[in-house]
C-alpha cells in the first residue's frame, strides 16, 4: 500500500521524484486529499493542527491575516499538501533562513500497520521526553505509518523585506557570491540561482527579455524593521559586487519586488513548454561546495549533450538540475539516465545528499547505498520491519522492504 499523502486533485507531483506517491506492483494508493480540515489555530501557543490533505497555501491564507505563517514555502505551495510536505520533509524557497518541514513539526497522529494509533510529540515548543518519534516519521514517505493529523509550529510573519536581482557573467562568480553571503553573518530569506539555460527557457516562453548572462541570483532579506532588512541587503550587494556582479537591480517598492520575482516564478511554467518530458533532480551539497556543484553539473550536461537548466535554492546548497528531453528518443533517454546517475554521484562525492526536499520514492531507491553505508541501511530496514513487519506500507520505497512488495 502506498501511504504517501498525494498532491491535491488535478495537481502535478508537487516537486516529488517519480514514484513517491505511486504504488509498486500490486499495491494500492491511499488518497488522503479529503482529510483537508484545519482543525485548530492557536496563535497564543504558536501552533496549528491540520489534517494531511490540507493544501499548503490554504493554511497560509488562514495564518497570514493573523500575522503568522508556516515558513517552509515550497514552490508548489498552491497544490502540495501538508501531509505530503511532512512525508518528504519538504523545503522550499526560504529554506536557507527558515529550514524545512521537520523544523516545524511538533507532533503527529499516525495509524500504524497493525491499526493502532500512535501520538508523537507535544504541543510545547520544547520537548525532550523520550525518543523524537515525530522526526522519525517526517521524511519517511509513508513507509512506517499513515499520518492522519499534524501539529505544526507557526512563525511570526516578517514585518519588512527587500528584494534584489543580480546578474553575473560567469557561473563560478555566482557560486562564489552565494558561498560568501552564507558565511558573512547575513541570513537571506531567499537566495535563488538560475543559470544561462534557465534564462534562455524563460525568455523563449515569455516576454521578460532577461539579459543573456551566465547566471542571475534573486535575493531577499527580511526583518522586524525595514532598516534591518535594508542593512542586510546592503551587505549582500557588497558581496555580489566583489564577485563581479555587473548589474544589480534593487526593488524600492512592493511592485518592483513582484517584478523581480516574476522571472523566478515563471521558470516552472516555461520549462514544461519545451518538451514532452523532463526530470527535475534535487541534490544538496555543503555550502562551501556550491561553486563546485554548479561548475561540475554544467560539465555533466555538456558531456551528454543535454538541455539541463540549472536552478536552485542555493542558500542551503540545494540544486535542481532540470533535464529536458524527448521521451520517444531511446538514445537520448539513455543519455539522460547516465547524466542523472552522474549527478547523484557528484552530490555524494562533494559530501552532499541525494535529495534535499523532494524525497527518494522509487526513482532514487537504488542509489540509497551511495549515501548510506551498510550499517545505516540495515538500521533503516530494521526500523521498517519493526513498524511494518508484514511490509504492507510502501514496500520498496527508499530502497526499504522487499522489492517485490512481499515478505
Amino acid at each position: 500500500m502506498s501511504a504517501s499523502p498525494s498532491p491535491a486533485p488535478g495537481s502535478p507531483s508537487g516537486g516529488c521524484p517519480p514514484g513517491t506517491a505511486l504504488a509498486k506492483d500490486r499495491g494500492i494508493v491511499l488518497d488522503m486529499s479529503r482529510m483537508n480540515k484545519i482543525l485548530e489555530i492557536r496563535i497564543e501557543d504558536r501552533l496549528a493542527v491540520v489534517q494531511p490533505g490540507v493544501v499548503y497555501q490554504d493554511l497560509q491564507d488562514v495564518l497570514l491575516p493573523q500575522g503568522f505563517l508556516f515558513p517552509p514555502d515550497p514552490a508548489s505551495a498552491s497544490v502540495s499538501t501538508i501531509g505530503g510536505n511532512v512525508s518528504t520533509n519538504a523545503g522550499g524557497l526560504k529554506g536557507a533562513k527558515y529550514g524545512t518541514t521537520k523544523d516545524y513539526v511538533l507532533g503527529l497522529e499516525v495509524v500504524l500497520a497493525d491499526g493502532s494509533i500512535l501520538r508523537t510529540g507535544s504541543r510545547c515548543i520544547k520537548s525532550v521526553s523520550g525518543y523524537d518519534l515525530s522526526r522519525l516519521f517526517v521524511g519517511s514517505e509513508g513507509t512506517l505509518g499513515v499520518i492522519t493529523e499534524i501539529t505544526l509550529k507557526i512563525h511570526p510573519k516578517p514585518r519588512a523585506k527587500t528584494t534584489a536581482l543580480a546578474f553575473f557573467d560567469t557561473l563560478e562568480n555566482a557560486g562564489k557570491a552565494i558561498s560568501e553571503v552564507m558565511c558573512s553573518g547575513i541570513l537571506p530569506s531567499v537566495l535563488e540561482l538560475l543559470d544561462d539555460q534557465s534564462i534562455m527557457v524563460i525568455n523563449k516562453a515569455g516576454d521578460l527579455d532577461l539579459p543573456e548572462v551566465a547566471a542571475m541570483i534573486l535575493v531577499e532579506t527580511d526583518g522586524y524593521t525595514q532598516n534591518e532588512a535594508n542593512l542586510q541587503m546592503d551587505r549582500v550587494i557588497e558581496i555580489f559586487e566583489s564577485n563581479n556582479a555587473f548589474d544589480v537591480n534593487r526593488a524600492r517598492t512592493d511592485q518592483e519586488s513582484e517584478k523581480l520575482w516574476e522571472a523566478r516564478r515563471s521558470f516552472g511554467g516555461a520549462v514544461v513548454q519545451l518538451s514532452n518530458q523532463m526530470v527535475t533532480e534535487d541534490i544538496t551539497v555543503p555550502l562551501s561546495k556550491v561553486p563546485d556543484v554548479l561548475i561540475r553539473t554544467r560539465e555533466i550536461r555538456e558531456r551528454y549533450n543535454l538541455l539541463v537548466p540549472i536552478m536552485g535554492h542555493l542558500g542551503d546548497g540545494n540544486l535542481h538540475p532540470t533535464i529536458v528531453f524527448d521521451i520517444t528518443n531511446e538514445e537520448e533517454k539513455a543519455r539522460v539516465e547516465q547524466a542523472v546517475a552522474d549527478i547523484f554521484e557528484l552530490g555524494i562525492e562533494l559530501g552532499g545528499t541525494l535529495t534535499g526536499e523532494h524525497g527518494v520514492g522509487l526513482d532514487k531507491a537504488e542509489f540509497m547505498p551511495l549515501e548510506h553505508n551498510p550499517v545505516a541501511m540495515k538500521v533503516m530496514n530494521n526500523l521498517k520491519n519493526l513498524f511494518d513487519p508484514n511490509n504492507i506500507l510502501n514496500p520498496g520505497k527508499m530502497g526499504l522492504g522487499a522489492e517485490d512488495g512481499e515478505k
